[in-house]
């Protein structure tokens, strides 16, 4: 690789660690193994190709492509280069990508030709000037030929600074349409430092990685990234071998998965008794994990090793950490009685309020804002991996930001409380509290209460007017009847005060829930059908 200038950039601390581990495998996926040297040519050429085809720093580039070797190198590449990467979940749903792409209207398109077919039939991105294609496609430049114009000039490109916008990533839209997050690359380093720290990572590790952005952190880190063969935008759907038999034949070290696919794959693992020896350090976030999830699966590793799940949001993580030893040995008990889910403490750096109820904005910051010590409240964060601004979302901007003497505070739309430990308790999002004539109900509090009989799958509180009603999905397997169940749910409610007032309950196949993590219930869909099923 030619020498270049390291800036602050998780580009460039890429193409650092690159230099440093050379031969060793950097990608494994189904079409072979890249090595750190190859993966940082490939980068160095590109960002060089993208410029000098026209790109030019701080464009918006919308990148749309699966997980893959052009993947990595094209958003290190463009992270080199000082543009901007818009990622979006395919996932969405192709109106909700066609939106978020309005939004963002980029400069730049690199996509694979089913992106572009995509993004013709929908009329997508009209402002963009330049079309980049994986592979040939209606005689777009592809990366192949931006490699090779990469290769016949050799740039020296300036630093990127910390400060500079890095990308913009959509949220999966749990309470809303999905909204642009805008990093900065000092945002990206916090990150990518936090997470060494707080996990240990070293360098030769190997990782799979079931989500794409969290797999650039996991190659910046020095790790070898490997890719399974799977539908990224359908976690919860995954065929569980195509998880567990990379990390059997890569002998893998990490794994990152949501909550669903943890679920799928413990599942399948417990029937077949499968074994996961190797597997030192697993990771879940994007929504709540239960405890029945948490002890199938650690039933896979070898006794001790922990499942780490970091509580946080597409704006600001990680926010506080636990693990299953402290939830299966303590913390699962009193979510059970109505407590709530204990995610953690706060990680080193970051600072966490609960301030009161409010469904406005807040401009500026006040120690008046606090709440009372154990109340609920909703959680506001401060720290250095914290996002600052939603891409042209002024309103949502001024709900969700509070402005401090120093940075500002960044409003999680999630109510929770401290215990007197120090720990944080999640009670589930400010948007889906049900207002009741007997007072307030928490959604996360009230269903822990009733997620512990073994017929229930998950259930999910919701509000029609003023009346609480209980959604439920039932376990595959089990076979005892609605009506059955509906009395024994009826009558574990009787002894927990905050489940009392549980009078209604629903039985629904299938919860609808966010494409990224398969897990987050969306309750304002389980609202509507739940009032058509009562009127």
């Amino acid at each position: 690789m030619t020498a270049t200038a390291i800036g602050s950039d998780i580009g460039s601390r890429f193409l650092e660690t690159a230099r440093r581990l050379g031969p060793q495998p950097a990608l494994i996926d189904r079409w072979g193994m890249t090595t750190f040297s190859e993966l940082g040519r490939d980068v160095e050429l590109l960002a060089n190709g993208f410029i000098l085809a026209g790109l030019e720093r701080n464009q918006r580039v919308a990148v749309m492509m699966p997980p893959s070797r052009d993947f990595f190198a094209t958003t290190f590449a463009l992270f080199r280069a000082g543009a901007t990467p818009v990622l979006i979940d395919p996932g969405l749903g192709f109106a909700n990508m066609g939106r978020c792409l309005a939004e963002a209207a980029p400069d730049v398109f690199v996509g694979s030709p089913k992106a572009h077919i995509a993004r013709f039939l929908g009329r997508w991105a009209p402002t963009v000037a330049l079309k980049i294609s994986t592979a040939s496609f209606c005689g777009l430049p592809t990366l192949a030929e931006m490699r090779e114009l990469g290769g016949r000039y050799a740039l020296n490109l300036p630093t990127v600074s910390g400060d500079t916008r890095a990308a913009i990533l959509f949220t999966s839209g749990g309470t809303g349409a999905p909204k642009g997050v805008v990093y900065e690359h000092s945002m990206f380093a916090a990150q990518v430092e936090t997470l060494r720290a707080m996990f240990d990572i070293k360098e030769g590790e190997r990782s799979l990685a079931t989500f794409p952005l969290f797999g650039l952190f996991d190659a910046a880190l020095g790790m070898t990234v490997v890719i399974p063969d799977m539908d990224f935008s359908r976690p919860g759907s995954v065929y569980p071998l195509a998880i567990i038999e990379p990390m059997q034949e890569h002998g893998i070290q990490q794994l990152f998965g949501s909550p669903a696919l943890l679920d799928v794959v413990g599942r399948f693992g417990e029937r077949h008794g499968i074994a996961l020896p190797g597997l030192t350090r697993v990771m879940s976030a994007g929504a709540p994990v239960s405890a029945r999830i948490l002890a199938r699966f650690s039933r896979l590793l070898e006794p001790g090793v922990p499942i780490y799940t970091p509580y946080g949001a597409t704006e600001a993580l990680p926010v506080t950490l636990t693990d299953s030893r402290e939830i299966l040995g303590e913390t699962a008990a009193m979510t059970a009685r109505g407590a709530g889910i204990c995610v953690g403490r706060p990680v080193l750096g970051v600072e966490v309020a609960i301030i009161r109820i409010d469904d406005g904005p807040i401009k500026t910051w006040s120690e008046d804002l606090r709440g009372p010590k154990g109340e609920v409240g909703e959680i506001a964060v401060k720290g250095p991996m914290v996002t600052g601004e939603y891409f042209r979302r002024v309103e949502d901007m001024a709900k969700a930001k509070i402005g401090a003497e120093k940075g500002f505070w960044h409003r999680m739309g999630d109510l929770g409380y401290f215990d007197a430990q120090g720990r944080l308790w999640f009670c589930g999002r400010k948007a889906h509290r049900v207002t009741t004539r007997g007072g307030i109900l928490y959604t996360i509090c009230v269903e822990g209460i009733f997620n512990v009989h073994t017929a229930v799958k998950r259930t999910a509180l919701v509000g029609v007017g003023t009346k609480p009603v209980l959604c439920v999905e039932r376990e595959k397997t089990a076979t005892i009847s609605n009506e059955e169940l509906k009395q024994e749910l009826l009558e574990l409610a009787k002894g927990h005060e905050a489940a009392q007032q549980i009078q209604d309950i629903l039985f629904h196949p299938n919860f609808p829930v966010d494409i990224r993590h398969n897990a987050k219930i969306f309750r304002d869909k389980l609202a509507v059908w739940a009032a058509g099923q009562m009127s």
